[in-house]
């Protein structure tokens, strides 16, 4: 990585810590952000259970195995986020169930994030059945390295005073070992199919694109001015007590 994208990796990293700390500190924002976090989390699981039959069908059973944890890490982490949203009686809202109009339509199209992330990328090659292997363990290695990271960081700002919070807190700092093991084997997985030197060369062509793709994200929230969609409506009253705590 050269010193400029250093540089900007640590600019555009440090307005996002700053960005997502303040919405998810506030109760007003939190609900919105914990949504987000539970589609992404809960919508990584098809693609990778599909690409864990695939490893498996082409003889790498090493990798199958580590497909099928990475994606029982995500379904536990989707309901993670989804148990905090029931306590504040909200929950995600179902997008499918919605009249198709064109600001539906355009919510459904691809962030400028992965826009930027992924370009040069069409939907097709990204599909689990063809997306070059190098491509996704590169670019969900830097993903999976700083989401441990975030999640840390926003935990860390939760008040224990509150039960709710501080349950969240709990399931957010698991969630963020999580994602620090996800990290770890996919770089094994690449140091196991080609060498040192390829595998940085690689690293730090999608941190270039992830440092250009949280610039365009930055820039986004700019131009909303920090408004973002809800992805949240009121939900039934929690009829349980219990605590959901990442295990």
């Amino acid at each position: 990585m050269n010193f400029l994208t250093h540089v900007l990796h640590l600019a555009g990293s440090g307005v996002f810590a700053y960005y997502s700390a303040a919405q998810i500190r506030d109760s007003k924002t939190r609900p919105n952000i914990l949504a987000g976090f539970q589609l992404a989390e809960s919508g990584s699981v098809p693609f990778l259970s599909a690409l864990g039959d695939r490893a498996a069908a082409e003889g790498d059973t090493w990798l199958a195995e580590k497909l099928a944890k990475h994606a029982s890490d995500e379904t536990r982490h989707g309901q993670i986020f989804a148990h905090a949203l029931q306590k504040v009686n909200k929950q995600v809202i179902d997008f499918k169930r919605q009249p198709q109009t064109t600001s539906t339509n355009k919510a459904q199209q691809r962030s400028p994030f992965f826009a930027a992330f992924f370009e040069g990328y069409t939907q097709e090659q990204l599909k689990p059945a063809v997306i070059d292997w190098d491509v996704f363990m590169a670019s969900t290695y830097i993903l999976e390295l700083d989401a441990s990271k975030d999640f840390a960081r926003m935990a860390k700002v939760l008040p224990d005073h509150d039960p709710t919070a501080r349950n969240l807190k709990l399931g957010m700092l698991c969630i963020a070992e999580d994602e620090t093991g996800h990290a770890a084997y996919l770089y094994e997985a690449m140091m196991r199919r080609m060498s040192a030197n390829k595998v940085q060369t690689l690293v730090d062509m999608w941190r270039t694109r992830k440092v250009n793709a949280l610039l365009a994200m930055i820039g986004g929230i700019l131009q909303r001015n920090g408004e973002t969609r809800s992805l949240v409506q009121d939900s039934a009253p929690s009829e349980t007590g219990s605590e959901l705590i990442a295990t």
